[in-house]
């Protein structure tokens, strides 16, 4: 999440709002916001609901376990009508998209009005 902020700018410029999500509690998401110094919404994904409705919930933890509800670490674009119109998840938790890529595929399908 925190590898967003240096996109942000260019994201917003495309009309792309960004807000990051996670299972954690309340309390945790603060801290991270504050410390992170982070300049967009943490949203909490309680129940891992969201997640496993989109398709990205790491499927190394079942439930009961502590960790699960964590996705693969990734990007969802929705266009202005909520629909999904990219997804790009990795599988694991250590490794990120490459996040300019993603923002050159992300103009394109801007462009394309998408």
């Amino acid at each position: 999440m925190v590898q967003l902020v240096g996109y942000q700018e260019e994201l917003s410029s495309l009309g792309i709002a960004v807000a990051g999500m996670t299972y954690d509690t309340i309390e945790v998401l603060a801290g991270f916001h504050a410390d992170e110094n982070l300049n967009y919404p943490l949203l909490r994904d309680e129940n891992a609901q969201h997640v496993n409705a989109l398709g990205i919930r790491n499927e190394a933890y079942e439930m009961g376990h502590q960790a699960y509800g964590i996705p693969h670490p990734g990007v969802i674009y929705l266009d202005g009508k909520g629909v999904i119109r990219a997804k790009y998840a990795l599988a694991g938790y250590r490794e990120r998209p490459p996040f300019g890529a993603l923002v050159a595929h992300l103009r394109g399908l801007v462009a394309a009005g998408t």
